[in-house]
Formats: structure tokens, sequence, C-alpha cells
């Protein structure tokens, strides 16, 4: 079937596989399969995949998706999805006014639902304007890249992410892959874009897509700062539970995003973590998660 959404090409990995993601086959009116899974080491579907194929799903619906933007996603994981499959995205209309329009988007694997969402678009239109001030840090440049320490650590996992992650990952208050940092803070900062410029045709739909796939990498790092955890711990557990956005202007992710993350809660092995992001010194959007932090240290 054909592909109502353009998604331009790339010849630069991982950005390339990435792009294939999202390309999904439409098998009916608005049924959807995703034939292509980004790897990973645990063998679960990453998130941060799920929710950009939902937004691009949900908006394939529309005859212009640059016309009705997708302003927020409400989405829950039911179940975790085998990279080995096949995803397949059943998309229900739910309203169309003159203002908003309503999708709800069901992933199923084996035809059991893994994941869930309702996304909700809007006309550009004119209205009331404000926003929060950016959070006052040094920029991108004074901080290391996650580029240049995964190809720098003889690892496997390290490895497989310099090989595989499209994002560079800049962090004020220090990464939390190898070790834990020594300070303890529910508020964490991260400079990021993708390793290589998104074609220049990319359309601001695929734009807010990539937006979702990229934050699920980090949300859960203000937890982890918290405890003196990192994604190296032994025996942790994370898992994304439930995950809202909010867009609020355009965005594009070849350029640096301040993500400002604070976790104001953390019990019962859960923990929720609200997020900003500026880019240029624009509010471009807002995001809440709530994931499964488990360690053993912290089980009893």
């Amino acid at each position: 079937m054909d592909k109502r959404i353009f998604i331009p090409e790339s010849t630069t990995e991982p950005l390339a596989s990435l792009l294939n993601t999202l390309r999904l086959e439409r098998q009916g009116d608005i049924t959807y399969r995703g034939h292509d899974n980004l790897p990973q080491l645990s063998g679960r579907v990453y998130g941060g995949q799920v929710l950009a194929q939902a937004v691009m799903a949900a908006a394939d619906t529309f005859e212009d998706s640059d016309d009705r933007l997708i302003h927020s996603q409400t989405a829950a994981f039911l179940r975790a999805g085998d990279i080995k499959n096949p995803i397949d995205f059943e998309v229900e209309v739910i309203s169309d006014g003159r203002s908003f329009s309503t999708r709800l988007v069901h992933a199923l694997q084996d035809n059991r639902i893994i994941f869930t969402a309702r996304d909700s678009f809007q006309r550009r239109q004119p209205g009331v304007e404000h926003q929060d001030e950016p959070p006052n840090v040094p920029g991108p440049d004074e901080f290391p890249s996650s580029v240049d320490l995964f190809s720098s650590v003889d690892h496997p996992a390290a490895r497989f992410m310099s090989s595989t992650n499209s994002l560079d990952m800049r962090h004020v208050e220090g990464q939390l892959y190898l070790r834990p940092t020594k300070e303890i803070d529910s508020t964490t900062h991260v400079w990021f874009k993708t390793r290589s410029p998104m074609p220049t045709d990319s359309s601001q739909t695929l734009k807010r897509a990539v937006l979702a796939y990229a934050a699920d990498q980090f949300m859960l790092e203000p937890i982890l700062r918290n405890h003196r955890l990192a994604w190296s711990t032994p025996k942790i557990a994370l898992a994304t539970l439930d995950h809202t956005t909010w867009w609020h202007r355009d965005v594009d992710p070849s350029n640096w995003i301040l993500a400002e993350l604070h976790s104001p809660s953390a019990q019962g092995g859960r923990g929720l973590t609200l997020a900003k992001f500026f880019q240029d010194g624009t509010l471009v959007a807002n995001m809440a998660q709530e994931g499964m932090v488990r360690s053993p240290e912290f089980s009893e």
C-alpha cells in the first residue's frame, strides 16, 4: 500500500535506520505495519520508537499532516515488545472538529495490544502566548559528548550504543551511563540533537515524532540521580509505564535542544519525571513520564 506521509531518505547511519523505522506500511485505510524495529540489547522494543511511530500513524489519517499538527500524546505501555516481530498499528478516528482532531492508536504484536495512545491534533491558529524562561546553564560545547564516550569505551554495550544511537547527548550534571554521580539531585539538564542533520525536506510532523523518540532515552535519569543509581547499576530494572507529551511550538532535532528534567516523587518501584524542552530559548515541549525503577538495594 502507499504511504501518504513523505519521509525523506538519509544516507547517514544511524539516522537512516531511525527514519526507516518510522516508514510504516499502510495495510488498510487506517491500519499500518512497522516492519523494522530499532536494535536493542534487551531484545525489547524501545519505547521512544513506538511513541514516534504512533505519531506517524495517527498523522497519516489527514490529507495534509502539517495542516493539523500533533500537539499532545498520552500513551501507556502495556506489554514489552519483541524486536524480532513487526508491530501493527490500528488507528481509530475519534473526532474531527474545526480546530482539533483526536485519534486513538493501538500498537499490537501477535494480536495483543502492547501500547495505546491518544493523539490530539490542532490546526495552526493564532492565540495567547507566554512561556517559561529557559534555565541558565552553559551551552552544549562545555560538556562531553555521549558519542565520544561510547566510541572510547571497550565494552559491548558501549560499542552497541556507538553504532546504533541516533543522538548526541551532553549531560550538564554528568552522565549516568558508567557510574552514578556523587551529587544527589532530583533535577538534571541534558543537551541533545541528532548526530547527523535530518534531511532538509523533513516535515514538522516527522520532527515532532523524532523528539518523542529521543526523549524516552533519558526521562528517568532524574530518578536515578536522586538515588545514586546509574544505567549500569547491577540488576537494575527500568521500564516506561506511561508517557505524555505536549508540543507547543515547532522544533528541529537537528539543532541543540535543552531538556530540564525534574523528578518530584518516587515510591513503590515507580518514579515520575516532569520535563521542559527548550530550543534557542523557546519552550517547544513539555513531557511527563512515570517509569518502573527497581534496584536490589531498595527492594527490602
